[in-house]
């Protein structure tokens, strides 16, 4: 064993308990097995033919074996120290595993009353498996005890650790596969043990499974030495416990000794930070077992290896029903673990095995950690009115959106210390969220030094998080709100697509759970807040001009997703507590961290957020009369250059009727049958009209508009401006220009599709293209814009 921490000595367990041990791991594996090949005969009453067999095999059985070793021998701990533990399967296609113990335990059963505990239920449960409609091969929501679905590698320790955060008693218990811990965000992941204050929050066990091989391949951490292994576990501040063999009865005891030593570690290490109130950084343990991939399955097939190899990751044995001598080699294999002495004559599970699992909620299927919306406590928030910035008149003042944010944030924080955390990597501060320290700073469990006095915020004891990963942010975000708690996570616009695939996992497990699963109960929303806007990237230039994450964000359910563009500070307070307090969806704010205009008050903006979208009177001159044309905008900064267009179109041409349309809720304009928040086609008519031009200013790609639009009347009338992939170190009007969203080019388009201004705009236009090479020069020359670009104002706060 490598060296690690003098523990106590685990006491030695009977022959009898190791008896029980080994025939209940016996009983999991061959479950395992019967999920992947059977559709009859699911306790071997007679000999196997071909038509007890499934017709598709499908499933993995690679990582099963060494999953249920391990999730036996955390049962017995369990029990023993009445330990609240979790279950997270990392490895891809670890389902088996996780079903048979669900079932074993009885907790499937309590939900899906008709996989019975009998032989009846245990062949409906075998049926279900990998069968169209039915059960997949991860642990998908429909699981019990899950909140990890693994079909994604590389998410199980942060998913882990976020669970961890803030639940003191909780141990969170994590098998990382070998193919899962190449990933890139799996190996930033272990870095998290910084971050895990041994006082307040709970503990995460990994068990790091080496079965040796991917798909196709060995797997990189199991080909490299044991003391290049420990030295690496070490590096990242584990202390790592060795279990490794083939032989089970070897095996049982050493792994039965491992886990005790780990949690004797585990509570060593919390008492004595709790008892002296130090929250010193511990070297948690952690286990490496190393196991067979396919471990207790045929060793050959065909004369090629399979046990201990590659080719054991999914189904071992192929063509059983047309195949004898297949069919003979999976009949060995499932007889080997003797199922006659594991079920009784109605095919339950024998008595004394029963009594092996933990009972009622520490069963780790019925944790409800696992089904987070047991225990969610609303947020106790303050009135977001209390943070309101005054205004005298529309657009005559101006402050950061995200800074006024920033302090009803701190106050959240201040009223929750115990379930609401804000995560970011590394940029609260620069998206002006910077007031959150003053109710606590970041959580740092790593070296502190006496420089970081002088502004640096960080603690042992702080609870934002912030660490230059966003995939562990995320991680983390999401297994808290998964156990219950809340949580906002933001992030520079350009690289918020680093977590698109994360939130694709986390949106369609939302989607199963809110649904389709009534015994899942409703969780707090993911929230995402996206700053610092591709509209405003003077320095940073082109690769920091991305806003298509809303395209990602739109393609899931539109029952789970929203998207939301507050145009001003108001709104934006308005619409982070209604996603604050909102259950069950992903909400993604849009809103920038530059000064901007503020345009309606409290009360306007309240209405305006409630409504989703609408007009404003203020800005419109078609004073209830069928406009000319409707400007209609989204987004802080697009919303200022529609105004700025009207503005120019209003003192030039006083006859023209324009309707202004500001949306703060992007899936409005999706029709109600489409989405369960979108408008009437009769509303969408009222606002938009049926045959008059709308010129649509958003904030991201033009498409995504023309997609939530394409079924509407008026479609062909919608005309959409936005980020076209034209961009370089600019000034901020000089990239509006190259878009042509700015308010110049806005007011061409007016005159472009309004037939009566054919003629009568024509000098109108030829000034706005003289202001428009005058703009571009003058950025060009001076590095910044004119001064009445930088100062402007809605000309009604100046008149």
């Amino acid at each position: 064993m490598m060296p690690q921490q003098s523990e106590p000595a685990a006491p030695a367990l009977t022959a009898d308990e190791l008896r029980k041990i080994d025939a209940y791991w016996r009983a999991c594996n061959y479950m395992c097995a019967g999920m992947i090949y059977l559709h009859n005969n699911p306790l071997l009453r007679e000999p196997l033919r071909p038509e007890h067999f499934k017709n598709r095999l499908l499933g993995h059985w690679g990582s099963d074996p060494g999953q249920t070793f391990v999730w036996v021998h955390l049962n017995r701990v369990i029990r023993k120290y009445d330990l609240d533990m979790i279950y997270i399967s990392g490895p891809g296609h670890g389902a088996p595993a996780t079903l048979s113990n669900c079932y074993l335990e009885g907790t499937y059963s309590e939900i899906y009353p008709e996989k019975s505990q009998d032989e009846a239920g245990l062949l409906k449960l075998f049926r279900a498996f990998s069968f169209p409609g039915q059960l997949g091969s991860h642990c998908t929501p429909e699981v019990p005890g899950s909140i990890h679905e693994g079909g994604e590698l590389g998410y199980s320790i942060s998913h882990a650790f976020g669970a961890a955060f803030d639940n003191p008693d909780l141990i969170v218990s994590v098998v990382v596969g070998d193919g899962e811990a190449e990933t890139g965000p799996l190996a930033t992941s272990w870095h998290s043990n910084k971050f895990l204050n041994p006082i307040r929050d709970g503990a995460v066990l990994p068990i790091l499974h080496l079965n040796g091989y991917k798909i196709a391949n060995p797997t990189v951490l199991a080909r490299i030495t044991s003391e290049e292994l420990e030295d690496l576990f070490k590096g990242y501040g584990w202390t790592p416990y060795l279990v490794e063999g083939d032989d089970p009865a070897a095996m049982h005891p050493k792994m039965a000794a491992t886990v005790e030593q780990c949690i004797q570690r585990i509570r060593s290490i919390q008492q004595v930070a709790r008892k002296s109130g130090k929250p010193d950084r511990p070297r948690w343990p952690m286990i490496i077992l190393r196991t067979p991939k396919g471990w207790t399955g045929p060793k050959l097939v065909d004369g090629h290896r399979v046990e201990g190899f590659w080719r054991a990751h999914q189904v071992p044995v192929l063509d059983v029903k047309s195949n004898p001598e297949h069919l003979s080699i999976v009949e060995q294999w499932m007889r080997s673990y003797r199922p006659e002495e594991l079920f009784d004559q109605q095919g339950t599970l024998i008595p004394e095995l029963r009594e092996l699992p933990p009972k009622g909620e520490r069963r780790m299927t019925a944790n409800p950690h696992a089904n987070g919306g047991k225990l969610r406590k609303a947020l106790n928030l303050p009135d977001f009115r209390d943070y309101a910035i005054a205004i005298d008149s529309p657009g005559s003042k101006e402050i950061s959106p995200t800074a006024t944010l920033g302090k009803f944030l701190r106050d959240v924080m201040r009223r929750n210390m115990t379930n609401f955390r804000v995560f970011s990597p590394d940029e609260n501060a620069s998206n002006r969220l910077e007031d959150i320290y003053d109710a606590s700073w970041k959580t740092w469990m790593a070296e502190i030094k006496p420089e970081d006095a002088d502004g640096t915020d960080i603690a042992p004891d702080g609870r934002v998080m912030e660490m230059l990963s966003e995939h562990t942010l995320e991680g983390w975000l999401e297994g808290y709100i998964l156990t219950g708690r809340h949580g906002l996570f933001d992030t520079y616009e350009a690289f918020v697509h680093i977590i698109d695939s994360m939130y694709n996992q986390h949106a369609k497990w939302l989607e199963k759970s809110k649904l389709e699963l009534d015994w899942r109960v409703p969780i707090p929303s993911l929230n995402i807040l996206i700053s610092s806007l591709v509209w405003r990237q003077d320095h940073n230039g082109f690769t920091h001009q991305d806003p298509g994450f809303l395209d990602i964000v739109s393609n899931k359910s539109a029952g789970i997703t929203r998207i939301y563009l507050p145009p001003d500070a108001n709104c934006l307070l308005s619409v982070a507590d209604h996603c604050l307090r909102s259950e069950d969806y992903v909400n993604v704010i849009v809103a920038d961290k530059q000064s901007h205009l503020i345009y309606l008050d409290m009360e306007a903006a309240v209405i305006h957020c409630t409504k989703g979208i609408g007009i404003w009177d203020w800005a419109s001159s078609d004073d209830g009369a069928e406009p000319d044309v409707v400007m209609a905008c989204a987004g802080d900064i697009l919303t200022q250059e529609a105004l700025a267009a009207v503005a120019i179109l209003r003192q030039n041409l006083p006859d023209l009727k324009i309707r202004f349309v500001n949306v703060v809720d992007l899936y409005r304009l999706q029709p109600e049958s489409e989405h369960p928040h979108g408008l009437s086609d009769h509303d969408f008519d009222s606002l938009f009209t049926r045959d008059k031009p709308v010129i649509f200013n958003f904030h991201g790609y033009p498409w995504l508009i023309h997609k939530f639009t394409y079924r509407r009347t008026n479609h062909s009338n919608i005309h959409v401006r936005g980020y076209k992939e034209k961009g370089n170190i600019n000034t901020p009007l000089e990239l509006l220009i190259r878009n042509q969203v700015d308010r110049f080019n806005l007011a061409i388009d007016v005159i472009d599709r309004v037939p009566k201004l054919q003629e009568t705009g024509a000098h109108l236009k030829e000034w706005l293209k003289g202001q428009i090479i005058e703009s571009i020069n003058y950025a060009d020359t001076e590095g910044q814009d004119k001064p009445d670009i930088r100062n402007w104002r809605w000309p009604s706060a100046t008149s």
